[in-house]
């Protein structure tokens, strides 16, 4: 496991939350950037990187938030574990079909933040499959722009690499 790459993907998701929040109807968040921070370093290095970055994003956005510390970091955990254990047991290297794992990942985050909020404040909430199903598709948007960059920026790096030769080092016959 990779300790960098984990951090620095909760960090940007988590500046990008923070920053695109405020442009929303209201102040609410329609989408978790977070979570999709999570599920991307989930099945790119594995379960312990999920448990890993769900733990760190959950907390550093329950923090940010000011909601109760710990629902999100709990919820986020448990989905970064399990996506990570998904994306190892079926090999998934497409991008819609990253993109179908984190609208998964949407729906039981919620409904786990959901059900943990119900207990805490001893009254079931009311749940808003409407609202569930914006984000659930805002979240599956971004992942699956985020899934084809980072399978493109590879092949980017090395074109660039070899049309930054100097002219003078190639054989023209």
């Amino acid at each position: 496991m990779r300790f960098i790459p984990v951090v620095l993907a909760v960090l940007v998701s988590v500046v990008l939350q923070a920053t695109l929040a405020r442009y929303m109807v209201g102040g609410r968040w329609a989408f978790d950037l977070v979570l999709v921070g999570v599920v991307y370093s989930a099945l790119q290095q594995g379960a312990v990187s999920g448990m890993l970055a769900g733990t760190f994003g959950g907390l550093l956005q329950d923090t940010l938030s000011g909601t109760v510390l710990g629902v999100g970091g709990l919820t986020k955990t448990v989905t970064g574990y399990v996506t990570g254990v998904l994306g190892t047991q079926f090999v998934v290297s497409k991008p819609y079909a990253k993109a179908v794992i984190v609208a998964g990942a949407t729906v039981v985050n919620r409904l786990m933040a959901l059900g943990l909020d119900g207990l805490i404040h001893q009254a079931w909430p009311v749940v808003s499959w409407f609202a569930i199903l914006g984000e659930v598709g805002a979240n599956t948007l971004f992942g699956f722009i985020v899934f084809v960059a980072a399978a493109a920026l590879p092949d980017a790096m090395s074109r660039g690499r070899f049309s930054r030769r100097n002219s003078l080092s190639r054989r023209q016959w």
